[in-house]
């Protein structure tokens, strides 16, 4: 019988803003208490862990996943792969473990995500020709040939095309604050440190509040800081197995996954054709699914892909997201996993939860999660 996969365990950091409260702490070093204490949780199921896959994007390299299983302490004979989907990457991760899983070559799997936005290094071209060696921030999302924007000003474009005002974009951006500053965290935080909480999370951030910001991305946009999410350092990490080696923990079933290209320059719907595939596959409506988390880079994506899926908005993160809380890159897809099995694995939790991310260069990933009663 094909090994059914699921998430039996699920933790995080606070997310802190860039530059604060984690600015000397490195991605492997932000990684690994988050991998202890996952790793403490399902230690129960007497299974040694095969694997430890962690998304990370902007990192030193050297394979973050390994240095960071090392500084946990599991052992010199657990291995690690590190990936790299953008700001997709924390889920791609999960879902390769769960692939594994499924495969039945594995029968443990720790996966996610970190972003150490904070101790990035500095990166350089080449000097061509006699000129100096040129520093960027990024590598290209797309090649030449290809329009290649940045993530703010596509957000702009996209809220331009699609007709969606600077009010709606930061009402929505109010209602995150809102959810996030009303809702306890704790429980799937480890402290590092003192930081124990977001920091980002404000009170009193009214929309009439917001619409008082500047655009931030172009002149004439309606994306600002407030309506977007912050540069962000933050780890989150899952165990996978089987339903079987799980039998009798709260856990939630692994229905499918997806990926998929889009246009590059209007990166912020490349979720829609990864979540429509992922019904297909699955054979499930969106109107059947209970609990929506997508990754809010920009109140502008969210609103897009719903209005793209004819998606209740009020579906959308009902905790509050990244817009209040942040965006660690590598890590955010895992962070809305383990936003899920906070949620869904409660007395009277959500049946089914879908997570989605929208990832520069025009592409999109989403997952479908099924709570196990």
């Amino acid at each position: 019988m094909t090994p059914i996969p699921v998430i039996v365990a699920g933790k995080r950091t606070a997310i802190g803003i860039a530059g604060h409260g984690f600015a000397d702490i490195t991605a492997p070093d932000l990684a690994a208490p988050v991998l202890k204490a996952v790793a403490a949780e399902v230690s129960s199921l007497g299974i040694p862990i095969d694997d430890v896959i962690l998304g990370n994007c902007l990192g030193p390299g050297g394979d973050v996943a390994r240095v960071s299983a090392l500084l946990a302490g599991l052992g010199v004979g657990v291995p690690g792969v590190t990936v790299d989907r953008q700001c997709g990457s924390g889920l791609d991760a999960v879902a390769q473990a769960a692939s594994r899983i499924r495969s039945g070559d594995e029968t443990l799997i720790l996966a996610g995500g970190v972003e150490s936005a904070s101790t990035t290094p500095w990166r350089f071209w080449p000097p061509v020709d006699g000129a100096e060696p040129f520093r960027y921030t990024r590598a290209p999302f797309a090649p030449e040939g290809f329009e290649d924007p940045d993530m703010g000003a596509a957000a702009d474009e996209l809220a331009k095309i699609r007709g969606i005002g600077r009010e709606r974009q930061d009402a929505y951006a109010a209602r995150s604050f809102a959810l996030a500053h009303a809702h306890d965290f704790a429980a799937e935080i480890v402290p590092i440190g003192q930081i124990a909480a977001d920091e980002r999370i404000r009170p009193n951030m009214t929309a009439g509040r917001l619409g008082r910001l500047r655009p931030t991305f172009t002149s004439d946009g309606t994306a600002t800081a407030g309506n977007s999410c912050g540069i962000s350092d933050g780890a989150a990490v899952l165990a996978i197995t089987s339903a079987e080696r799980a039998a009798g923990m709260p856990s939630m079933r692994i229905l499918g996954s997806a990926v998929a290209g889009s246009d590059p320059a209007l990166p912020g719907l490349g979720p829609v054709p990864a979540i429509e595939k992922l019904l297909a596959r699955t054979g499930v409506a969106i109107g059947d699914v209970d609990t929506v988390e997508i990754t809010e880079a920009f109140a502008s994506v969210v609103l897009a892909v719903a209005d793209e899926l004819g998606l209740d908005e009020e579906r959308i993160c009902p905790d509050g997201g990244a817009i209040a809380m942040g965006h660690p890159w590598g890590a955010s897809g895992a962070i809305l996993l383990v936003r899920l099995a906070s949620r869904m694995l409660q007395p009277g939790g959500s049946a089914l939860g879908l997570a989605a991310c929208a990832i520069g260069g025009g592409q999109g990933i989403a997952m479908l999660v099924e709570r196990v009663t």
